[in-house]
Order: C-alpha cells, then sequence, then structure tokens
C-alpha cells in the first residue's frame, strides 16, 4: 500500500491522521485511530493495514488496525485490562480515545491522549498516553524511535496486588510462508510459551533464536531481560525489522503481559518482548516496559522502543 492510499483511507473514514516526515521516509499516525503509527519508506506502508478498521461508522466486533499500537499490559489475568466484563474485549479506553498531536518537528512528533481503563477486579484506572516519535532515516531504512509513556492521574496510591500496568508496544505485518523471526539466545529459560506449546516452530542455531511465524499457527512467546532485540524476516518483500527496547526505569520490573484468563493469576516471569503469531495471516513483534512496586500518582511509566526497517 502506498502512503497516499493510507492517507486516503483514514479521509475517507472521517478519522484524523498525520504524517511525520515525508512519503519517502516518514510515520503516518491515526489520531482517531488507537494513536497507532504507520511506518513509510520509498512510499511503501511497511506494516499491516487493515481497511475494514478504518472505514466509517460501527464494525462488527473488534477490527485489529495494523500498524503499532500502545497497549496496556498486562493483557489477561485478574490484574488485566481486556478482562473488564468477564470476557475478552480491546478496552473502550482504547479504541475511543482522542488523540492529539502536541509537539511537532520535520521529523519529530508527541501525540497524547487521555485514556481511563479498568481491570478485571474493577479497579478503574485513568492515564495520559503518550507516543513520542524520532524518524531516523538511513540509506538503506528508516529508524524510529519512539518514547511510549503512561502518566498515572488517580489520587490514589496502588500496589502489584491490585494493580499492574505497563506500557505495551505492538508492530504487527503480513506475513507468509518463509516469514521468521530471530533474536539472540539468553541463556535458560529465555523464552517460553504464553499459550500452547510452539517447539516445533522454534529452535535455536549458533546462539540465535528462529521462530516461525508464518501466519499458519497461533502462539505467543515471551522473553526475558536477557535478551536485547528481535527481528522479523519477510524473504519475499526483502524486509528486515529490528526492535529493541531501553532499559527499565530505576525500581521498575517487568511483569507478565500475557492473554491468561481473569481466574488466573500473573506470572512471576516478566516479559521484556514477546512474539506473537496469528492463524490468520499476521503477527507481531513486541516489546513492553515495567513499573514500581508501588503506583504512586503523577508516577510516569515509559520505554523507549527503537524500530529499524531495511528493505533489500
Amino acid at each position: 500500500m502506498q502512503t497516499s492510499e493510507l492517507l486516503q483511507l483514514f479521509a475517507d473514514g472521517g478519522r484524523r491522521a498525520i504524517l511525520i516526515g515525508d512519503a519517502g521516509h516518514g510515520v503516518i499516525a491515526g489520531l482517531d485511530l488507537e494513536g497507532r503509527l504507520y511506518p513509510v519508506l520509498r512510499d511503501e506502508v511497511l506494516t499491516r493495514v487493515n481497511p475494514a478498521a478504518l472505514a466509517a461508522g460501527p464494525s462488527a466486533g473488534y477490527a485489529n488496525p495494523g500498524g503499532d499500537g500502545l497497549w496496556p499490559a498486562p493483557e489477561g489475568t485478574g490484574l488485566g485490562w481486556h478482562y473488564a466484563t468477564g470476557a475478552w474485549r480491546v478496552p473502550p479506553g482504547l479504541t475511543g480515545a482522542r488523540w492529539q498531536c502536541t509537539a511537532t518537528t520535520e521529523h519529530s512528533a508527541r501525540i497524547e491522549a487521555d485514556i481511563d481503563l479498568i481491570n478485571a477486579i474493577g479497579l478503574g484506572v485513568p492515564l495520559r498516553a503518550a507516543r513520542t516519535i524520532q524518524l531516523r532515516p538511513q540509506a538503506d531504512g528508516l529508524g524510529v524511535l519512539v518514547e511510549e509513556s503512561f502518566t498515572y492521574r488517580g489520587t490514589a496510591c496502588l500496589g502489584r496486588e491490585d494493580c499492574l500496568l505497563a506500557p505495551w508496544t505492538l508492530c504487527q505485518f503480513d506475513c507468509r510462508p518463509g516469514c521468521e523471526t530471530v533474536f539472540p539466545d539468553g541463556g535458560a529459560d529465555c523464552v517460553w510459551d504464553l499459550y500452547g506449546p510452539s517447539e516445533a516452530l522454534r529452535h535455536c542455531e549458533d546462539g540465535l533464536w528462529h521462530v516461525r511465524t508464518d501466519g499458519s499457527n497461533r502462539f505467543q512467546l515471551g522473553l526475558s531481560a536477557t535478551v536485547p532485540w528481535i527481528e522479523f524476516r519477510d524473504p519475499a518483500r526483502g524486509l528486515r525489522v529490528r526492535r529493541s527496547a531501553g532499559g527499565l526505569q530505576a525500581g521498575h520490573g517487568f511483569i507478565d503481559i500475557a492473554d491468561r484468563p481473569p481466574g488466573e493469576a500473573p506470572d512471576a516471569r516478566g516479559c521484556r518482548y514477546s512474539v506473537y503469531s496469528d492463524a490468520n495471516g499476521f503477527m507481531e513483534i513486541e516489546a513492553a516496559g515495567g513499573m514500581p512496586v508501588r503506583l504512586e500518582p503523577d508516577a510516569c511509566l515509559s520505554v523507549s522502543v527503537s524500530t529499524v526497517f531495511h528493505r533489500g
């Protein structure tokens, strides 16, 4: 899809969007579409786009927009943000957020939105979400550095027994036979399954894990803090996308981001990265920040995520 085609989809659906940079090296930010980011290189949109999510009017169920989204972790367990009603749903606070561009330069922008969330035990949390985007054009690709943050705007101090929260960014791609995701081996227990077993779809060779993310199997992997980066590879497009997350803030720790039933407790293992493969022809490379032992009023939870796109 070309840059102009995606911008036209936003216009046709009556949804606001901005172009940071230009069609050669840029990012389209969907202000009325969860603040999703769509990187463009040489006038081609690099991430997955779901046109149904951009169409005007309500849709039946949730239409995943693709692109690169900022969500709150964890997704599931008794403290997850997707089970406030007992059944999985994307929180209306996310889908209905009205993002505003609060700062911009030739190669950067900051977008912000107020988002109210309710977790599975009924605790409501008001947040200010922000994404500060910086472009780093390269001769053979595009670098995008995003500072992701949630600022807690509530008045109560919250412990981890009542509230788990971390910024979590999910970058989505169409995939096909031959696609894989790789990452360096981080030692014992650096990778584990968040859903059913996927051992047959991954192996470690010469210090590098190879995971078959060709859109034919549904599974999700959690990766520990010892893994430095993850990279999606699509040989048919000549596309390589590497994500690396900055270190944790002082006093913060990673959390379990998994989509577990609301009756289950969070796992003690915290995820720095995750690899999600869907059986409907797409996948996600994900990165997460952490949280402190107690969430104090005005606390800002943030993580810097660098994503570098190369086209062969």
